[in-house]
């Protein structure tokens, strides 16, 4: 590749691939092709359902007019991967840092609970597609008077976006365990007491003692409050490193 060539998966995201030059002029543009992966994923609640014979099915079109825009599954993954995550809505006046970063990962969960399959996308390099740009530059707007250096801006929301990315992936399998088996999840503190010695997992049995494993929400609140206290976490890491680092008012 050339020093001055984009890399093909940045070219397609943002549609700088050119177009074929031969051949009568296509019965279907990219946004097509994209639109119909994403229904087919979204019905099937399932990456694995989209194939390029299926898609062009979807269209009415041969497989074959579908490479003229995709050279491969994987670039169709990385085209459904930004299209799925809409475009954000503009953080609200005058929030602080905090509220800012909060009102950026409940918006981020939000958009990837409409697609049950997003958590199973390949991540294989920070984010580069117009839309996951925008979640980022939503981000980094919310930094913008903490007054920390560009550098630590970036880590503080790269963070973040491994911990968002990180639950996602977890709570969505975990809630696929769950409807496969809702027993095993309802069961787990009584299971675990039954074969947990005190002498041997003593931290452990004062988690069971103390109940903390007994469901009495339902799944998602308890999903939710798992995301929510893990969150805070973060933030506060966020808070004292702000408050270390940053130059107040900047």
């Amino acid at each position: 590749m050339e020093n001055n060539e984009l890399p093909a998966d940045v070219a397609l995201m943002w549609r700088l691939r050119a177009a074929p030059r031969r051949g009568p002029k296509p019965s279907l543009t990219l946004d097509d092709i994209v639109a119909a992966a994403i229904a087919i994923a979204d019905e099937e609640g399932d990456l694995a359902a989209v194939s390029m014979a299926r898609v062009a099915e979807r269209l009415g079109n041969s497989t074959m007019a579908l490479y003229r825009h995709v050279k491969s599954k994987d670039d169709l993954f990385v085209l459904m991967s930004d299209a799925a995550l809409e475009r954000p809505e503009p953080l609200p006046d005058d929030v602080d840092w905090r509220t800012g970063l909060i009102f950026w990962a409940d918006g981020v969960m939000a958009a990837i609970r409409k697609h049950k399959w997003y958590a199973k996308v390949p991540i294989s390099g920070p984010p580069a597609g117009p839309n996951n740009l925008a979640w980022f530059d939503l981000a980094l707007g919310a930094l913008r008077d903490t007054g920390l250096p560009e550098e630590a801006k970036v880590g503080v929301v790269m963070g973040l976006i491994t911990y968002v990315q990180g639950e996602v992936r977890v709570a969505f399998d975990l809630a696929a365990g769950f409807d496969e088996n809702p027993a095993a999840f309802q069961q787990y503190g009584e299971t675990l007491a039954r074969v947990v010695d005190p002498r041997v997992y003593p931290s452990v049995a004062k988690v069971i003692e103390a109940g903390v494993f007994a469901m009495d929400t339902s799944f998602e609140e308890d999903s939710d409050a798992d995301f929510d206290f893990g969150l805070q976490l973060y933030l506060d890491g966020v808070a004292a490193f702000i408050d270390r680092v940053g130059v107040k008012g900047g």
